[in-house]
C-alpha cells in the first residue's frame, strides 16, 4: 500500500528538520563528550529504542540470508564511514567548506541511480535540483563566511559524501523487502560493533570520568531517537516510493533548517542573503518535484515510472 503524497512529502521534510536539528544538538553534545562517544552512545540508544518499538507494533522483520551482506554495507556506509569523514574532515576544513562539500550529495545520487537503477529526472527535475543547489551555497555562503581547506580534509569530507551515495543506492535495494525499523534497527546494530572499538581506544577513559551537562545527555537522546532512528525510518519509507534520486533531492533542505535553528537556538546571524538563499532553495526543491506531485494527483506514484531493481 502506497503512502499518501501528502504525508509522504511532510515526512521528508520533518526528516531534513531532524537531520538539519542535529547539528546544532551536536555541539551541546561535544560540551561532555567527545565524538566516538556520542556517535557510539546514539547508537545503543537508538538500537534499544528501534527494537522496543518495533517489538511493540510488530514491525520488526526476520533477515533473509542473502541480505546480511546488504546490511553489512549499509552500517559500514553510515553511521561508520559517513561518520569518519565528515568527523575528521571537519578538523582540516572550514565549516563552510564542509556543508559545499555535502550539498554535492543530491547532484551525485541521480547519476549513480541511472547507472545503477535506471532512475531518470526529467529536465524539470534536474533544473528544480540546480536552483535548490545554488540557494544552499547562497545559504552558506554569506559575507562573514571563512573558507578554508587541506588536501587531506576535503578527501575525508568526498568520504563522507561518496558513504552518503552509497548508503542510499544500498538502502534503496533493501527498502523494497523490508520496513523501515527493520532496516534502520539492525543498521545500527552492526554500528555499534563498528565504532565499538575507536570508543575504547580514543574516548573510554575520559567518557567515564567525566560528569555530562544535562543539555548534553538530552542532546545525545536527540541525536539518538530522532536523528538516528525516527529520521531514517522515514526517509527509507521515502526511497522506496519516490526513488533514491528525488528522495535525496530533500537533503537541500537540511542546510535550511540548521540554519534557522542556529538563528534560534545559538543566537548566529540570519543576513538577508540567507533569508534569499532559503527562498530559492524552497522554490527549486518545489520545482524538483513537480512532475512527481502531477503524477501523484493521478493516482500513480513515481516509482511507477522508474526501471525496477
Amino acid at each position: 500500500m502506497r503512502t499518501k503524497p501528502g504525508i509522504l512529502y511532510s515526512g521528508l521534510i520533518l526528516t531534513m528538520i531532524m537531520w538539519g536539528l542535529t547539528f546544532v544538538f551536536f555541539k551541546f553534545a561535544y560540551e561532555s563528550f567527545k565524538p566516538f562517544t556520542i556517535i557510539f552512545l546514539r547508537m545503543i540508544i537508538s538500537v534499544v529504542f528501534l527494537f522496543i518499538f518495533a517489538r511493540l507494533l510488530h514491525k520488526l522483520q526476520p533477515l533473509k540470508k542473502k541480505d546480511y551482506k546488504y546490511i553489512f554495507i549499509l552500517a559500514l556506509f553510515e553511521p561508520f564511514l559517513y561518520f569518519l569523514g565528515e568527523s575528521f574532515g571537519l578538523t582540516y576544513v572550514s565549516s563552510t567548506m564542509a556543508a559545499v562539500i555535502i550539498s554535492l550529495i543530491p547532484l551525485i545520487v541521480p547519476v549513480a541511480a541511472f547507472f545503477i537503477y535506471r532512475e531518470k529526472l526529467t529536465i524539470l527535475n534536474w533544473i528544480g535540483l540546480f536552483i535548490s543547489f545554488m540557494g544552499v551555497l547562497t545559504v552558506i555562503l554569506t559575507s562573514d563566511t571563512v573558507i578554508t581547506a587541506r588536501l587531506k580534509g576535503v578527501l575525508l569530507m568526498f568520504l563522507a559524501v561518496l558513504s552518503a551515495v552509497g548508503y542510499g543506492l544500498t538502502v534503496k535495494k533493501l527498502a523494497h523487502h523490508y520496513n523501515g525499523f527493520t532496516i534502520t534497527a539492525y543498521q545500527n546494530t552492526l554500528g555499534i560493533l563498528l565504532f565499538l572499538p575507536l570508543f575504547l581506544i580514543f574516548d573510554a577513559d575520559e567518557f567515564f570520568s567525566t560528569i555530562p551537562s544535562r543539555i548534553s545527555v538530552l542532546s545525545v537522546l536527540y541525536l539518538a531517537i530522532f536523528g538516528s532512528s525516527v529520521a531514517f525510518i522515514i526517509f527509507t519509507m521515502a526511497v522506496r516510493e519516490l526513488g533514491v534520486s528525488k528522495a535525496n533531492i530533500f537533503t537541500n533542505l537540511i542546510p535550511v533548517f540548521t540554519a534557522i535553528a542556529s538563528y534560534l537556538l545559538l543566537n548566529e546571524p540570519m543576513p538577508i542573503l540567507k533569508i534569499l538563499g532559503i527562498i530559492i532553495v524552497m522554490s527549486g526543491l518545489f520545482m524538483s518535484q513537480l512532475k512527481t506531485i502531477r503524477i501523484k494527483k493521478q493516482g500513480l506514484s513515481a516509482a511507477d515510472y522508474q526501471y525496477p531493481a
